[in-house]
């Protein structure tokens, strides 16, 4: 059995962080392969490290002296050191960073150094044996991830070894460090469960798993036991808070559990993600795995007599988004009427571009816009196979008042998307929420 565990900033902000995240490991042998992000936040007013190594780039790149700022950078990691007992030389690190910085450091060479010292760090305070992700995480010359070279190289870095990998950054054909975007970290591990085809790609952060409803709104939501990569998809597309494509899609394509835990409450199960899961295991009665949603949506419908049977006429709509580069989220049709819904910060100041470009090549009889629209995903993999789903999902918003403005099904029949007034959208989300407790 091999667990590949990435844990976060919130994680591994300060000593008292990195005991628990010892005493996690420690709980599970086969948890042997260790992806650490830099130290975040250890109190509201706190600074998390990498916002600190962005901000001594900027004072450099501005002429500013950044002392002030690479000093707490140098006091969070010495206190760890000293606080933890450790003996690793964090200290000629920060002088050899200190350095390169008055020598005209890359940007994201700096900003890699939060995880590569916060790794140096746990892998003596554990005992594991320190991997740096420079030595195997490959990148081709576009900036995506060369998978192939970089999996074999690991392999044959971690063999049976317990080792720490830094989150968030690899190295260039060129030799040159290159950075992934912000939460790169969970991309790293996913990379590295995936390169090493662990069992479990455990993914620790400060939530107990991935919530059913925003919690904002919703007041203490239960957490998802189960949920399937595709739903997991359905829920980030439409604004949950839930991990990004890019660091999902490693441990997806190779068939590995994703399981969501939290640092904080480690004996919770959290939210364990697989492709797809045995009747067996599948929670008795409930509808609903997840909703989420947000609001800034407009609609914009399209009617004109006769479009229904007229060939390309839908095509030529969506070719008036696509000349401006607007995506569209969402389309119903209806007879002789077509609707897309398009997020507002998108269609911005193109919008009355694209609706000259439909006038001008449909001709429409009307084109009316619906604004100040939000849209949520009801979304359950259960759904298509239980009777009445589509019943208790409106009847819920019906008796709480909430018009509906539009709806939709995917062929998949693993959501049912509504379209509301924004004045409407916090009621329609504990109205869902209901009907899934």
């Amino acid at each position: 059995m091999l667990k590949v565990v990435k844990f976060g900033g919130s994680s591994l902000a300060g000593a008292d962080k990195f005991r628990q995240v010892r005493t996690i490991i420690e709980k599970d042998p086969a948890r042997r392969v260790v992806v650490v992000s830099a130290p975040g936040k250890r109190f509201g007013e706190d600074h998390k490290i990498t916002d600190l190594l962005y901000l001594c780039y900027a004072h450099v790149q501005y002429g500013v002296s950044c002392e002030n700022v690479f000093s707490m950078i140098r006091q969070r990691f010495t206190d760890l050191k000293e606080e933890l007992g450790l003996r690793v030389n964090v200290e000629a690190d920060l002088d050899a960073i200190r350095q390169k910085i008055g020598e005209g450091i890359s940007q994201d060479e700096l900003v890699s150094r939060g995880e590569y010292l916060s790794a140096r760090l746990m892998a003596d305070y554990l005992g594991y044996d320190f991997v740096d992700a420079a030595d195997w995480l490959c990148f081709s010359l576009d900036g995506s991830v060369d998978q192939e070279v970089s999996y074999e190289r690991l392999r044959m870095l971690a063999g049976d070894r317990r080792v720490v990998i830094p989150g968030f950054y690899g190295i260039m054909p060129d030799g040159q460090i290159h950075t992934l975007s912000r939460g790169g970290s969970d991309v790293t591990g996913a990379l590295a469960a995936a390169a090493l085809e662990a069992d479990v790609y455990e993914n620790w952060t400060d939530v107990s798993g991935i919530l059913m409803a925003d919690p904002r709104i919703v007041e203490n939501p239960r957490c998802i036991a189960r949920l399937t990569y595709s739903e997991l998809r359905e829920l980030s597309y439409i604004g949950a808070q839930v991990l990004h494509e890019s660091s999902v899609f490693p441990v997806r394509e190779k068939g590995i559990p994703l399981n969501i835990r939290n640092t904080d409450a480690p004996e919770d199960p959290g939210t364990i993600i697989r492709e797809a899961f045995p009747a067996e295991e599948e929670v008795s009665g409930q509808l609903i795995t997840g909703i989420a949603g947000k609001k800034g949506f407009t609609i914009i419908t399209v009617t004109k007599q006769g479009m229904s049977s007229a060939v390309g006429a839908f095509r030529q709509i969506l070719n008036g988004f696509a000349k401006y580069e607007i995506p569209v989220a969402y389309t119903v049709g209806g007879i002789d009427c077509y609707s897309c819904i398009v997020e507002d910060q998108k269609l911005s100041t193109r919008k009355y571009a694209v609706l000259s470009d439909i006038e001008k090549n449909l001709e429409p009889d009307e084109i009316r816009l619906t604004e100040h629209i939000a849209v949520l995903a009801v979304v359950g993999r259960r759904m298509a196979f239980r009777q009445g789903s589509s019943a208790r999902i409106f009847r819920a918003l019906g008796e709480s008042g909430v018009n509906v403005r539009m709806i939709s099904q995917g062929p998949e029949e693993l959501n049912i998307i509504i379209g509301v007034e924004e004045k409407d959208y916090a009621p329609a989300v504990r109205a869902l929420y209901s009907i899934c407790v």
